[in-house]
């Protein structure tokens, strides 16, 4: 099964549709699949629901798809680095639910497992248990999360042999991880292509067998969210 597509537009021909739920790996500006996110723009497709951590940063990441309004719903643990997210939130335009982000990660490896729902102690007592299902074990209450099973799972990775098997690079591995695991089709960009073979298999963290559909995207930009600078001191 040939997984290399020449670019972003072509490895997610077929797959996008309006009203889809699509998964997407990064946190904050670190991971993300910057080329399919420019692709999912510029296809126009509309009322996504998206989860993933956050929305990015205003005009970058997911930000790019808040902005065209093409997002009606995110499951997301943070908005506070967008003010756009923000914004959309609190004037109703946008439906947020909110996951704490170790919750988020499990309901994401949980879709990729096949497994519906699992219990947590994460959130009882608070907004995010309102409507979910409460159960005691061992006298202590748990709320019960669902597992997230998207339609299409967008991550980025650093390497991949041609076969799809993948290696992040350090924290960017991040949400890519479950993320690309829950999706029906997973497309992934990646900075560079090596041979089968040429991958210790020790140091694989996800199987090709998650991964439907790849391209690369480099070169990159570094991209940082707050540029933090010291005042030059008087000579």
């Amino acid at each position: 099964m040939k997984k290399l597509y020449p670019d972003a537009a072509s490895a997610l021909d077929g797959v996008l549709k309006d009203d889809m739920l699509i998964a997407a790996g990064g946190f904050g500006l670190c991971g993300i699949p910057e080329r399919l996110i420019d692709a999912v723009v510029a296809s126009g497709v509309k009322g996504l629901t998206v989860a993933s951590n956050n929305a990015g940063i205003d005009g970058e990441g997911l930000g790019k798809l808040l902005r065209t309004r093409q997002i009606k719903k995110m499951i997301s643990s943070y908005v506070g680095e967008n003010k756009e997210f923000e914004r959309q939130y609190l004037a109703g335009e946008l439906e947020v639910e909110f996951s704490p982000q170790g919750t988020l990660a499990e309901r994401m490896r949980a879709g990729g497992a096949g497994i519906p729902g699992f219990y947590t102690k994460t959130g009882v007592g608070t907004q995010v248990a309102d409507g979910k299902e409460v159960k005691s074990f061992d006298g202590q209450d748990y709320i019960l999360e669902r597992g997230i099973f998207a339609d299409l799972a967008i991550v980025k990775a650093w390497k991949a042999d041609e076969s799809g098997n993948l290696v992040f690079r350090k924290t960017a591995r991040n949400f890519n991880l479950p993320a690309a695991t829950c999706g029906k089709v997973c497309v992934v960009e990646v900075e560079e292509i090596v041979p089968v073979g040429s991958l210790d298999p020790d140091s694989i963290h996800l199987p090709g067998v998650y991964v439907q559909r790849m391209i690369v995207g480099a070169p990159y930009d570094k991209k940082i969210e707050f540029r933090t600078v010291r005042q030059k001191e008087a000579a």
